[in-house]
């Protein structure tokens, strides 16, 4: 019992030191190694061991901390007028609720509609402290460990949005009055600052939000006032000689005072208003100018949030509803090596199942034996899964702190797992091949992605439907799908009458298809469904048919122009390789696709059996659309219309959006809150749209 009571005791131990650690490179030293889930991983553990073992409770515990990390030497120590408190969390309407209970048996007497609250979104920046005397700033510094912060006065006088004088008397009459904020960058502006980075070779910033407290804590604060910061205020901590009665009249003086107010701030009453504000910005929140999080929910009267109390760590009147995360900590049981239609065999993690974004997670992506070696991971290693929308996850590590010595490597495959087929490896390549044309899993991946929704999509065939025909001999390869009657596939097993009719109406109406579809569907090497459409788009160009080609089954278009999907497959290399995002690499792998005698019996087989390519209008033709020619670029938040589908109606009408301004830009179309793209359309005085200006404009056309 002794011994088991030390290990847990050094376990304890190592979690703090390690925590410690992180939290040091994380707020000290800007330079994060570990993941924010990785990291609450290390955390829900010790905060997990020290409730199950009190006897080995310690007051400078990384858990019982308000901040994270003391201030860095380099920068002068100032200490905060009150605790900046950290915000505890909920992460499901169930636990908000709870918290909302607790709050009304604090309060018994205020009837629940009566206790209000004020709702923002949670931003993903670096908390800041704004100290102004008589109207003058005269001092910006960090959080810090809650009780003491840095003073980066200089820096923070660099933002741009931040007033070194508030606005209006009221304002101006106060001795001292201090803010809380968020110093952050807006998403179009980081992802322009990475790429000024990457073009002066220097090192790029992780996320957005590490490279603001890498900004804000330059001593040089030249630096700073070349990176695009932005700040926007959400409390008033500090009022020398008065008091505000509500957290939401703070904000209106914020605004009022000139001061770069929290946006999208709402008062609600219910539990069903917090909801639909939640469910609302999950909705929005890839359309927001900036990273947040998840909403922050207030007690909006002072006098309640009095009342109420704090703990040492955070105020029980304030709660963080964070979003789902898009990373987890699961256990990696084993790897399975699949090939893929390419002939390529891929590793795929089998994971322990956890629930992440909305769906159960039970597989991973590790792409390639190289990418296996620089994570370092092993079979029975804690891993750190990321997921982001309907892709497969990625690993991002191995836990490797908390390894149990009983983790296995991972052996690539001699064989290919489905023939048996000798595997190759050519030099210079990162994936395994197995070099079997005739690969029953080769054979059944390059259909099941024929048929699939972004290709020829044949409605109610996937991949078990494709290797039934495969197995009882129907087909041997995609052409062969055109040639399926009802009677073929009666006979299978739970198809049925009604079903085997359907599937070959849907297999009729997918012979006419999108030249870029199509492309995509012959599963060129490197070629996607965005290469696809560069390929389409560049070979729009009229041009006579030659003679030689006058007896190419495939060549007339019908203007009778040679057809783009003649161009592409007879193009040089030459030309394809100075087509902007294809390459040498992608150009041979179309040059090899097409010069190849089994894909050309086989295109000529589609073709016989009756596909037709439908192709865009040719570009002489297209000048006549009414936004021919003008590039758009887009900033802010649009209210009667999402950025996506304005984007699709300039691309519509023959416009074309990019996602920075130029001297090439014709129009910077402006919603709310815009980036640093704004100002610099006022610099090249480029056309400036706002919304309804913009609507107005795709009306008439």
């Amino acid at each position: 019992m002794k011994n088991d009571l030390n290990k847990i005791h050094d376990e304890i131990e190592n979690l703090r030191k390690d925590i410690e650690r992180h939290n040091n490179l994380y707020y000290v030293k800007n330079a994060p190694k570990i993941s924010d889930a990785e990291y609450d991983a290390l955390f829900d553990r010790l905060l997990e061991l020290e409730s199950h073992y009190p006897e080995f409770t310690d007051a400078n515990s990384p858990t019982r901390r308000i901040g994270a990390a003391a201030p860095a030497h380099e920068f002068a120590s100032v200490k905060h007028p009150v605790t900046l408190l950290s915000l505890n969390k909920v992460n499901s309407e169930e636990q908000f609720i709870e918290f909302h209970n607790r709050i009304a048996k604090l309060l018994p007497e205020i009837p629940s509609e009566q206790i209000g609250y004020t709702v923002t979104p949670k931003l993903d920046g670096l908390s800041i402290r704004l100290r102004y005397e008589n109207g003058a700033l005269v001092l910006g510094a960090t959080r810090g460990d809650g009780s003491r912060g840095e003073n980066i006065t200089q820096n923070v006088r660099t933002i741009r949005n931040i007033p070194h004088y508030l606005l209006g008397n009221e304002a101006q009459n106060i001795p001292i009055i201090e803010f809380r904020g968020e110093a952050l960058f807006h998403t179009d502006d980081f992802a322009e600052l990475n790429r000024k980075l990457d073009a002066q070779d220097e090192k790029r910033f992780v996320n957005a939000r590490n490279g603001a407290a890498g900004s804000l804590r330059q001593l040089d604060s030249n630096i700073t006032a070349n990176r695009p910061l932005r700040a926007y205020i959400y409390d008033i901590i500090h009022v020398y000689g008065g008091s505000f009665a509500a957290h939401y009249e703070m904000l209106e003086f914020i605004k009022n005072a000139g001061l770069p107010r929290i946006p999208y701030a709402k008062y609600c009453t219910t539990v069903e208003q917090m909801s639909e504000y939640f469910e609302w910005i999950t909705e929005n929140r890839d359309n927001l100018p900036f990273e947040i999080d998840g909403i922050v929910i207030k007690v909006n009267s002072v006098e309640f949030q009095n009342r109420i109390g704090a703990v040492s760590h955070h105020p029980r009147w304030a709660v963080a509803w964070k979003f789902p995360s898009h990373e987890a900590v699961t256990t990696l049981l084993d790897v399975q090596w699949q090939v893929g239609r390419s002939s390529v065999i891929t590793p795929v993690a089998v994971l322990e199942p956890i629930f992440l974004s909305g769906v159960t997670i039970s597989h991973a992506s590790l792409h390639n034996e190289d990418e296996i070696e620089r994570l370092g991971v092993k079979i029975g290693d804690k891993v750190v899964i990321k997921r982001a929308g309907d892709v497969i996850p990625d690993i991002v590590k191995p836990l490797v702190e908390l390894r149990t010595g009983d983790e296995k490597d991972i052996e690539p495959p001699i064989v290919c797992p489905e023939c048996n087929s000798k595997l190759s490896k050519p030099e210079g390549e990162v994936f395994r091949r197995c070099p079997n044309r005739f690969c029953s899993a080769v054979i059944s991946e390059s259909i099941t992605h024929f048929v699939s929704r972004q290709a020829f999509d044949i409605e109610g065939l996937g991949s078990k439907q494709v290797d039934s025909l495969l197995e009882k001999e129907l087909i041997a390869d995609a052409a062969d799908l055109f040639t399926l009657t009802p009677e073929k596939l009666v006979p299978l097993e739970r198809w049925g009458e009604k079903l085997a009719v359907k599937i070959v109406e849907n297999i009729e109406k997918s012979k006419r298809i999108p030249l870029q579809r199509f492309l995509y569907a012959l599963g060129i090497p490197g070629i996607g469904e965005h290469l696809a459409r560069v390929l389409v788009d560049y070979f729009k160009r009229p041009t006579e048919l030659a003679n030689e080609q006058q007896s190419d089954l495939f060549a007339k278009h019908p203007t009778g122009k040679i057809s783009i999907f003649q161009k592409i497959r007879s193009a040089a290399f030459e030309e394809l390789k100075e087509i902007h995002e294809i390459g040498p690499q992608t150009a041979q792998s179309i040059i090899d696709f097409f010069t190849d005698d089994h894909n050309k019996s086989f295109l000529k087989k589609v073709f016989r059996f009756g596909v037709t390519i439908e192709e865009p209008s040719l570009d002489e033709e297209s000048d006549e659309k009414p936004l021919y020619g003008k590039v758009f670029v887009f900033t802010g938040e649009l209210s009667s219309i999402t950025r996506n589908e304005a984007k699709k109606l300039v691309i519509e009408f023959g416009g074309k959006v990019t996602g920075s301004v130029s001297r090439n830009t014709d129009y910077v179309v402006v919603g709310e809150n815009p980036g640093g793209k704004y100002n610099k359309a006022i610099r090249f005085d480029i056309e400036i749209l706002d919304e309804n200006k913009f609507i107005e404009i795709i009306k008439q056309k």
